[in-house]
């Protein structure tokens, strides 16, 4: 009978555990990111990950120096993204794309992508932080 209980309170403490680790995976807008600097970039594609919990676009920017500096923002899941019609080919690389969002707080060429104008003139909500400003 003392056996069960241990059990059954270490099969409570697992299941805890294990519900409880993805949530501290994920993090907020506010975290990595600062509505404060709101940030407007275009440039080619160079990479898309359709990946989860965030997608990946990676750009090269052309700065007005001439200087081309490659740019990552954070994008939603890849269900809600294809279900706006956003496949690996819409944002091949090569694609020009320009991005409306927001500057990592760190300061650095990341960003968080709220609104993606495509090739074909297309603007897309790409974000899907229910924290970040729209």
């Amino acid at each position: 009978m003392k056996i069960k209980k241990i059990l059954g309170g270490f099969s409570v403490v697992a299941a805890l555990v294990a519900i409880a680790a993805p949530a501290n995976a994920h993090h907020a807008f506010s975290a990595e990111f600062d509505a404060a600097q709101p940030v407007e970039v275009k440039g080619v594609v160079t990479k898309f990950e359709l990946v989860n919990p965030h997608s990946w676009l990676y750009l090269d920017v052309k700065g007005p120096d001439g200087k081309v500096t490659n740019w990552g923002f954070e994008f939603g899941a890849p269900y809600s993204l294809k279900e706006k019609g956003i496949t690996k080919s819409t944002l091949a690389a090569g694609t020009q794309v320009t991005i409306k969002g927001y500057r990592a707080k760190n300061g650095k060429e990341f960003g968080y992508a709220v609104t993606t104008i495509l090739a074909d003139g297309r603007s897309v909500q790409t974000g899907g932080a229910q924290d970040a400003p729209q």
